[in-house]
């Protein structure tokens, strides 16, 4: 359990907080760090690592790699910009899974040596639930329950949140996600990593209708998505493509309309079948902005709320937000918990 603070025992330019916990994110290739306090974050650190544009993905040694040397001089920035020492933080949160083994690996051996040293607790925090209280950050008047759409790289779900440790699956896909469909769109394209903000850029002042993409399960009331198909409609197109003259910019745009459609379609039913009025946006692919603009279009009528820019793509803060939560109701880790690279939500 966190143990208790008040501003007595603060020092310096942190005299105040009531509790200061850092979180530590290293799911994949995002090498991040975040200090919040009462519900704040008082400063936030993430490197990509541009190593994997040269590959056209991650390649999980590399970004282990990477964490590692990078890992202390992250802690160590966040620290200094919010003013903080270590001895001073409360507890700390780590991303213990869904990810990749070796780089959430490094991840939480960092953390467990930071906390074992500073004799602070430690709390394992789930990658996708971050993702979803992220939204909490944006947005403070947001209420339970709400439908969430995650839709990132390695996920893309429908879950109905009713309360925190209380969600309900409502959908799922039953191959790629739709970040996946964007960086494996990306390759076949031609174009850089990751891929959904390329094919945004090349797509932006094209035609969405000028080549009809398959949308998988569109009218089907099941909550369900897949994308492998579009993808490999994309890459038949591709190879067929010397018989029209289709620029690569409409054929962008028409790929990620077509991704586009299956999301907002899927959620303003699940918004119906949850019978909500509030819908939120978590995970990467929620930064794209053709995306934000079809939501506001389909779902006039419901409250559709958004992460910052920042907090779509991973990040310490959602990581660090969550673990607060956790740690003041008395909730933390034994310092032998595993990592999960397929951990669940529910």
């Amino acid at each position: 359990m966190a143990r208790p603070f008040t501003a007595e025992s603060g020092t310096g330019c942190n005299k105040g907080y009531k509790l200061i916990v850092l979180g530590v994110e290293s799911s994949c290739d995002e090498t991040a760090a975040a200090i919040c306090s009462n519900n704040k974050i008082l400063s936030t650190i993430v490197s990509s690592q541009i190593i994997h544009s040269n590959f056209g993905g991650v390649v999980p040694e590399l970004a282990s790699r990477e964490h590692e040397l990078l890992l202390n001089t992250i802690v160590n920035q966040a620290l200094a910009e919010a003013c903080i020492q270590k001895q001073d933080l409360d507890g700390i949160a780590v991303t213990r899974g869904p990810g990749l083994a070796g780089t959430l690996l490094a991840g939480v051996c960092f953390a467990k040596g930071l906390a074992q040293g500073l004799e602070k607790p430690i709390i394992g925090i789930n990658h996708l639930e971050a993702h979803i209280f992220a939204n909490f950050l944006a947005n403070p008047e947001l209420k339970f329950p709400f439908v969430c759409l995650l839709v990132s790289g390695g996920h893309t779900q429908l879950w109905l949140v009713k309360d925190m440790e209380n969600y309900t699956l409502m959908g799922t896909s039953r191959d790629d996600a739709a970040g996946e469909a964007f960086d494996k769109g990306a390759r076949i394209l031609g174009l850089g990593y990751p891929g959904g903000p390329e094919i945004e850029k090349l797509g932006k002042n094209a035609n969405p209708k000028a080549v009809d993409f398959p949308r998988a399960f569109l009218k089907d009331e099941k909550l369900e998505f897949s994308f492998s198909g579009l993808k490999t409609a994309l890459l038949y197109f591709m190879d067929s493509r010397k018989d029209n003259n289709i620029s690569l910019e409409d054929i962008a745009a028409s790929y990620q309309q077509a991704i586009i459609d299956v999301l907002v379609e899927k959620l303003a039913q699940a918004v119906m079948k949850a019978n909500v009025k509030t819908c939120v946006i978590a995970g990467g692919v929620a930064a794209n902005k053709a995306l934000r603009k079809a939501f506001e279009s389909r779902l006039a009528s419901i409250i559709v709320l958004y992460p910052d820019l920042s907090l779509c793509t991973d990040n310490a803060a959602m990581v660090a937000y969550l673990g607060e939560l956790y740690l003041r109701k008395g909730v933390s880790s034994a310092m032998d918990f595993d990592i999960d690279p397929n951990l669940k939500l529910a």
